[in-house]
């Protein structure tokens, strides 16, 4: 994760990581633009294992935000904008979330009634100054994500999953 390219000699960093519709990405895009938003996200607090919401619309921007959060070694929490909000509000406080990563037309859509800090993509210059990979000591059993079942029987219940599987 922290060295998307560096440690794997066989990928070209021009060659394509990611496609959707017309939009693309390169390896050395992709990682360097989830540098510069991992040393933002450092710089507003993330820290291993803090937990960051994700409510964002299907883009190239969600997997660059759960990888910046990776970077950071704080902890991702996804959350399906297609939920109701009230949903959505329970699995905002049930994680504790430290800080939630979102899009203006996903305020549009869902009126979050939270004290959590929210960093909205839409408003953040992407010309970052720092896109190195930062210096972060990740460990295996540390908190990675944290995702919810579906609820269907009653409320939603996180699971907690670690670095480890994820390496």
């Amino acid at each position: 994760v922290h060295g998307l390219i560096e440690h794997n000699a066989t990928v070209r960093p021009d060659a394509i990581a990611l496609l959707m519709g017309e939009q693309e990405m390169s390896y050395a895009e992709l990682n360097a633009r989830a540098n510069g938003l991992a040393h933002k996200l450092m710089q507003s607090g993330a820290v291993p294992e803090i937990r960051i919401g994700v409510a964002l619309e299907r883009s190239l921007d969600v997997i660059v935000t759960f990888l910046a959060i990776l970077k950071t070694g704080a902890a991702y929490v996804p959350l399906d904008i297609d939920y109701p909000t009230e949903r959505l509000q329970f699995m905002i406080k049930d994680s504790g979330l430290s800080l939630l990563i979102t899009q203006q037309a996903v305020l549009v859509r869902h009126a979050f009634d939270s004290d959590v800090p929210q960093l909205v993509l839409d408003d953040i210059d992407w010309n970052f100054e720092h896109t190195k990979n930062p210096v972060v000591a990740v460990h295996q059993q540390q908190l990675a994500y944290v995702i919810y079942t579906s609820g269907s029987t009653g409320l939603p219940k996180g699971v907690g999953v670690t670095h480890g599987p994820l390496s």
